[in-house]
């Protein structure tokens, strides 16, 4: 994430063959009115999550894009916590790589967001 997205908010507190989870702070401009964190937001950390579980098993692929994202959002998120991404993969293929992620605010053991995504995986010259 700092060579890629260096402007990038998301810290990456984990990656292995098992599972990514990445960790969001949530500053002012991440709120929305309510006193809680924009979906926006939820779905950048679910993105970012699959990102660095799907780069974590294939090493850096510049044009791994998603292709889908689908999110339900849970619960309201706490305002005063970081937002934190777990992501498992479903699948990895070749060309397309699956994976679920669970969206948490930090501390709290039930899910904010649960999201599944889909990332596109350019041919590799060998």
């Amino acid at each position: 994430m700092e060579t890629q997205f260096p402007q990038s908010r998301c810290v990456v507190e984990k990656v292995d063959a098992e599972e990514a989870v990445i960790r969001h702070k949530i500053g002012f401009s991440e709120l929305r009115p309510g006193g809680t964190v924009a979906g926006p937001v939820m779905m950048l950390v679910a993105d970012a999550a699959l990102y660095v579980a799907i780069l974590g098993r294939i090493g850096l692929v510049p044009l791994a894009v998603t292709t889908n994202l689908n999110i339900n959002f849970l619960r309201k998120p706490s305002a005063e916590r970081d937002i934190i991404g777990k992501c498992r993969l479903i699948k990895l293929g070749k060309v397309l790589a699956i994976g679920e992620v669970w969206v948490y605010s930090e501390g709290d053991e039930e899910p904010v967001a649960h999201a599944t995504g889909t990332y596109s995986i350019p041919p590799q010259k060998n």
